[in-house]
């Protein structure tokens, strides 16, 4: 009894499911990783506006530091991935657990870097005489944490590698819990002031990290999987995530050039692009869940050597990126009179950032498109071809914005600049993914 073929409408459901049930919990667990800061912010905020001041000056310290390392998640998910598709579960674990060893080396070289040039790294932020010291208290502890924060990455690579988004959720959220317990715990009941929220943050950090080591070496037992650092392995990871650091470091240029030509327009208007890059990367973390769904699925595909496949679902996301964007914009929109008053009370604020506000609602779409294409690239462990495009993509946009504040232009022509840089990005990704030179298929690249 021959088979009925599969119509093209009963693909499109599976893939639907497929990227709900992964994008869903990638996104909680995304959105639950800021809330850390939210937590000690409020916290050690009734301590006084020293204490806050110093850190926020600490905490874009270490924000920055662990940001440069995402590629330990992104590279590490795409290795796995292709290993499942595959078929070798031993090999995508063991491949993980290089990733995770990686991880390890990189938090101890940071540490080594960051204690004893704590002092110097809050005098370069421009840090007060009052603030400063809360800085480096709060830098010098905290950093300790980042061994746990870059293994929390490279541990959820592996875990959405195998197609599992639901795990990162849960661990975010009980370190999100634990994180808020210890907080208040070591801050106000063991009196430790500032000192205690960065050790809260710490033991939270490593218990996350813990919760994610027991998972992967509960599934390295049951494939027979080694757990021991392998040099060519971790090599083969350090690799594969160079080209992306270059792209990460790349796309932070280019949010630093912005809010520095966004401090050259004056005090309003900085005010107001800080409370739109907020928005901007709220609305970032939901395209953004749609790409790890990307990366995994289209790694799992091409490690199966199912190339159409990976093509059909590239499609797919494009339309929920383009979808998403479209409903992202549409309440920026409406929600404008809600959501402006909420940051501040200032009418030249509510003034500059109005305009700014309707052209972010107008590039989400096109923020829909990069992100799916972005995530689908790295599936396919295209990091190079990637790095150059953001290099290039920089390489147009710095002028441009920098041309903002001589040419006259304000808050809204900065996102204009902006809107073009993600305009920028998507014509690569786009003729990248048209080219289909990405598609390589087999369990490595």
């Amino acid at each position: 009894m021959t088979q009925a073929p599969v119509t093209p409408k009963a693909l499109r459901r599976s893939h639907d499911r497929e990227i709900i049930a992964l994008a869903v919990p990638a996104f909680g667990a995304l959105v639950a990783e800021p809330l850390f800061l939210m937590v000690d912010s409020a916290v050690v905020g009734h301590l006084g506006t020293p204490q806050l001041a110093g850190l926020s000056i600490a905490a874009a310290l270490l924000m920055t530091a662990v940001s440069v390392f995402v590629f330990l998640a992104y590279a590490t998910t795409a290795a796995v991935a292709r290993r499942v598709g595959a078929g070798d579960l031993t090999a995508a674990i063991r491949q993980g657990m290089d990733g995770i060893w990686l991880a390890i080396i990189l938090g101890a070289a940071v540490v080594a870097v960051t204690l004893p040039t704590a002092p110097w790294l809050v005098q370069l932020f421009g840090a007060s005489d009052t603030a400063a010291p809360y800085a480096i208290t709060y830098l010098k502890i905290s950093s300790l944490g980042i061994p746990a924060m870059l293994i929390v990455l490279a541990a959820t690579g592996v875990l959405r590698g195998l197609q599992d988004t639901r795990t990162p959720l849960y661990v975010a959220i009980g370190g999100f819990a634990a994180n808020a317990i210890l907080n208040v715990a070591l801050v106000y009941g063991a009196g430790l002031g500032i000192a205690g929220s960065a050790w809260g943050t710490v033991i939270a950090q490593y218990a996350m990290a813990a919760a994610y080591l027991i998972v992967v070496v509960r599934g390295a037992r049951r494939h027979r999987a080694s757990l021991r650092p392998h040099r060519a392995g971790i090599l083969a990871s350090a690799q594969a995530g160079a080209p992306l650091l270059v792209r990460t470091l790349s796309l932070r240029a280019v949010l630093m050039i912005a809010t520095a030509v966004a401090a050259r327009l004056g005090d309003a208007e900085v005010a107001a692009h800080q409370i739109a890059l907020s928005l901007w990367t709220l609305m970032a973390f939901a395209l953004d869940a749609i790409a790890i769904a990307g990366q995994s699925i289209i790694g799992r595909y091409l490690g199966s050597g199912d190339a159409e496949g990976a093509r059909r679902v590239c499609r797919r996301m494009v339309q929920w990126g383009i979808v998403s964007g479209v409903v992202l914009g549409l309440l920026v929109v409406i929600s404008r009179p809600l959501f402006i008053p909420l940051f501040s009370n200032d009418s030249a604020v509510h003034d500059t950032l109005l305009p700014a506000l309707l052209v972010i609602a107008f590039s989400q779409p096109i923020a829909g498109v990069v992100f799916v294409l972005d995530g689908v690239l790295m599936g396919a462990g295209d990091g190079p071809y990637l790095a150059w495009a953001m290099l290039a993509t920089l390489a147009v946009f710095a002028p441009v914005a920098l041309l903002v504040p001589s040419l006259g232009g304000g808050l809204t022509a900065l996102w204009g600049a902006m809107t073009l840089m993600m305009t920028v990005r998507m014509a690569t990704l786009w003729a990248r993914t048209r080219s289909g030179r990405w598609i390589v298929t087999g369990a490595t690249r």
